[in-house]
């Protein structure tokens, strides 16, 4: 089916909802969950009807300590879920992926967006992207996909995070990327602690003077439970509250395992901004 190239929002539209799509074993919240690819495609319909305007499809957890896969696995894992997927729904699709190879691969197969959590760790990456004019997510990092550092240290945690993602987004335009395809994503949780990761929701506004739309990750993270005490499985209010925030402060796009919930915030915030 047809997908449109670019399925960012306009300026001052609604925030859209990116479902996530975890076909892995170990994933810190919904790992093992859909095993077949009949059973990912369901599920990713399923959010679709829910009011996804994105589907992030991923092959590989990127939990602290999780471990990383061969490529020809990640590859098993993702293409044919999105291939099956393109056939049946015209909404975007997305990869989570930080390999360059699984992208291009992914992108032949019907995804037109590329999350990178890595922030372009492979230097191929905004290549491919630009090649196939597809929509990239930059996101923010301090250490690497499957291990962070315990303690990190920030001395001015949005200045350091925003000089990070202009000079990634500098990297991916040089590499043909439009700037009109780029997205940015602060990174809450990865190599952040939860008072790190609150600061960034609380200045997240800030970023908004990169110019480009920003892109929030916050569904049942940690940082919400060591702030509740909770475990992941009772982590959807919090979720949701951040989702809030994160739509008030500019958030063009919000990233959950909970799409009817989060769709219903989305709407109540873009009533709210009128």
């Amino acid at each position: 089916m047809r997908r449109i190239a670019n399925p960012l929002p306009k300026s001052g539209g609604k925030t859209l909802v990116m479902g996530i799509l975890n076909v892995t074993p170990d994933s810190f919240y919904d790992g093992g969950w859909y095993p077949k690819v009949k059973d990912a495609v369901r599920r990713g319909l399923k959010m679709i009807d829910e009011g996804a305007g994105l589907v992030d499809i991923g092959g590989v957890s990127t939990r602290p300590g999780s471990e990383t896969i061969p490529l020809e696995e990640e590859l098993k894992r993702i293409v044919p879920v999105v291939k099956e997927l393109a056939s049946l729904t015209e909404i975007p699709l997305s990869v989570d992926t930080y390999r360059a190879s699984v992208a291009e691969k992914a992108l032949e197969a019907g995804a037109v967006m590329v999350n990178d959590i890595s922030g372009l760790s492979d230097k191929d990456m905004a290549r491919v992207v630009a090649s196939h004019g597809a929509t990239l997510v930059i996101m923010h990092i301090r250490g690497k996909p499957h291990r962070y550092p315990k303690n990190p240290v920030y001395r001015n945690i949005i200045a350091e995070v925003s000089s990070f993602l202009e000079r990634r987004v500098e990297m991916a335009l040089k590499m043909g990327v439009k700037s009109s395809n780029i997205i940015i994503d602060p990174g809450l949780g990865f190599g952040k602690t939860a008072s790190q990761s609150l600061e960034l929701l609380r200045r997240l506004g800030e970023l908004r003077a990169l110019g480009q739309p920003i892109m929030v990750g916050p569904s049942r993270k940690s940082f919400i439970g060591k702030v509740l005490g909770v475990d992941a499985g009772d982590r959807l209010p919090g979720t949701l509250a951040v989702i809030a925030l994160a739509i008030l402060q500019g958030a063009s796009i919000i990233r959950v395992h909970d799409v009817k919930e989060a769709v219903q915030v989305a709407s109540l915030c873009s009533a709210f901004k009128g």
